[in-house]
């Protein structure tokens, strides 16, 4: 019945512990790999690293709502969030400004 579910590479859900610097201070995010690598994608199609990319959620959800209680909950839920609206996010870039030439 499941087994589409259950046959998933176990690395996949192994958890996976990254350092990032949020405003200025080192930290860890402990994540599954499978989280991970969409983070990557999705900062990739943002022209970030995954760091920087991370860096900028926490300054802008901050910004929007004063705090995060549980930000890798919000990193797992975006990522959900960006599988569910990547029509909306791929309109997102394609309406911004291209960048200015130095």
């Amino acid at each position: 019945m499941c087994s589409l579910f259950t046959s998933q590479d176990p690395a996949t859900y192994a958890y996976e512990t990254r350092a990032v610097r949020l405003h200025g201070h080192a930290t860890s995010i402990r994540l599954e790999a499978a989280f991970w690598a969409i983070l990557e994608e999705i900062a990739a199609r943002e022209g970030m690293t995954p760091a920087r990319f991370i860096a900028t959620l926490h300054d802008e959800i901050l910004q929007r709502i004063g705090e995060v209680p549980n930000f890798a909950s919000f990193l797992r839920v975006t990522c959900l969030h960006w599988l569910s609206n990547q029509d909306v996010h791929a309109a997102q870039l394609a309406a911004r400004p291209a960048p200015a030439l130095s």
